[in-house]
């Protein structure tokens, strides 16, 4: 059990229900992104209650970024597994997402069924603007932080060439930059430093339960015995549900298509959700029809407003999907979407836990030496180049919803403008600024309703 303490003063041990009880809060207050989330994490288990030193959650942190996936979510995985085993991380990783997934089915549920309804269409007139600003931040952010050489300008540039010109698969993009940044790197080292900490944390100089001095538990010491099997658990994980899958619905059904794209989606999230997002609306919009362009910017709204990782919008794209191929047959439509999001997520978010229960260790060996590498910086470069692209493509069904041979729609452009401003200039919430734009776009609907 967990010895009481005076605030400032690290406890002499954590409990697994006490531990339990911390994950599954923050499950629930995860809003923010990766940046607000990462920022509780710090203040509750590094300042506040002192259960890791400042040098170590870094530590973890710098391994969790240079992974595929929602950094926030695998930091959360990598303390839990750090402090409480195996299950530990499980439990840490899953009760970061499991809220958000609840959530999602729920107004995913209600997006589908009432989304023709005045008030819903007119909030979400207001919400897809809203939704633009923020991909138009997420570009400016990263690229800020990333884009500190005129040799990684030039990656990002060739990226968004290669998507936005070329129609290049994310993939192919992915590949091409670490090339490229393995080549170059060895020529120009200097370029390819590696991307900084996702955020500026306050320093923080005290005693921690697992402090910088700490020796690793027995459980975090690299075996080769251990990783075999963590392998094969793995492994197994992956290929029971999707034989499974093959078995009902064959390759070619939807939910086996579903699985099998969202497996390869979770191993090319380098630099965050954003990143991801161009593959998935070009498998999922243009390659599979599970959705249209317009519903994938109001996924990533609801995906927004809800705690966790921002990548659980997978998620609302897994229910879509089913719920109108009717998968399981017109009577059991939400069954079918429900079913499929808790498939996708699980595809999604797999390889998530197995790259921190392996890596782990390997992680808890190099402490206070792990380097970034070339490869890594590029493909960050790259996504620059990826997300912008993202932006023009969600501006455009926002600003011409009916095509360039339409008109141009001007309200929706001033609150674009407006939530840039908010998010850029006045730096205000993402939820304060979804709201107030869709408080706006419902103004605008009922008046041309009038």
């Amino acid at each position: 059990m967990s010895c009481s303490k005076k605030q400032g003063q690290a406890p002499q041990s954590v409990s697994f229900l006490e531990a339990f009880r911390f994950w599954l809060k923050l499950g629930l207050i995860s809003f923010g992104g990766p940046a607000g989330q990462i920022a509780i994490m710090h203040e509750e288990l590094v300042v506040r209650r002192r259960w890791l030193s400042e040098r170590r959650f870094l530590h973890a942190l710098n391994y969790c970024m240079m992974l595929p996936g929602p950094e926030a979510q695998q930091l959360a995985t990598y303390i839990g597994w750090l402090m409480h085993r195996t299950w530990g991380g499980i439990i840490a990783g899953a009760l970061f997402i499991l809220p958000s997934l609840l959530i999602l089915i729920a107004l995913s549920w209600l997006y589908i069924a009432f989304g023709d309804q005045p008030l819903v269409v007119g909030l979400f007139y207001g919400i897809k603007p809203a939704v633009t600003a923020i991909v138009i931040q997420a570009t400016y952010r990263i690229g800020s932080r990333t884009l500190t050489n005129p040799g990684l300008w030039l990656i990002a540039s060739a990226a968004f060439v290669a998507i936005f010109a070329l129609e290049i698969a994310f993939p192919l993009i992915v590949l091409g930059a670490a090339v490229t940044g393995y080549v170059a790197g060895r020529i120009w080292p200097h370029w390819f430093s590696g991307p900084a900490r996702a955020d500026a944390l306050t320093p923080v100089a005290t005693d921690a339960l697992i402090d910088d001095h700490t020796p690793a538990p027995a459980h975090a010491r690299f075996t080769l015995a251990g990783l075999v099997k963590l392998l094969l658990v793995g492994g197994l994980l992956w290929l029971l549900p999707m034989a499974s899958l093959m078995l009902a619905f064959g390759w070619e059904g939807t939910l086996t298509q579903m699985a099998w794209f969202f497996t390869k989606a979770a191993l090319l999230t380098f630099g965050g959700a954003y990143a991801v997002l161009p593959y998935v609306y070009q498998g999922a919009i243009a390659q599979y029809g599970w959705l249209t362009p317009v519903q994938m910017i109001d996924g990533l709204a609801l995906g927004e407003t809800t705690p966790g990782p921002l990548i659980m919008v997978v998620a609302f794209v897994g229910f879509i999907g089913a719920y109108v191929q009717q998968v399981f047959g017109a009577e059991q439509l939400f069954l079918a979407g429900a079913v499929a999001a808790v498939l996708v997520s699980w595809f999604t978010f797999l390889p998530s836990f197995l790259f921190i229960l392996a890596g782990g260790p390997l992680v808890e060996s190099t402490h206070n030496q792990l380097k970034f590498t070339a490869p890594l910086t590029a493909i960050t470069a790259a996504v620059v180049g990826v997300i912008l692209n993202l932006a023009l493509f969600f501006a455009y069904h926002v600003l011409w919803p009916q095509g360039m041979s339409a008109a141009f729609d001007w309200p929706s452009a001033l609150i674009v403008a407006a939530a840039a401003v908010a998010l850029l200039r006045y730096k205000r919430g993402v939820i304060q600024v979804i709201a107030l734009s869709a408080c706006c776009g419902l103004l605008v609907h009922l008046l041309r309703l009038s």
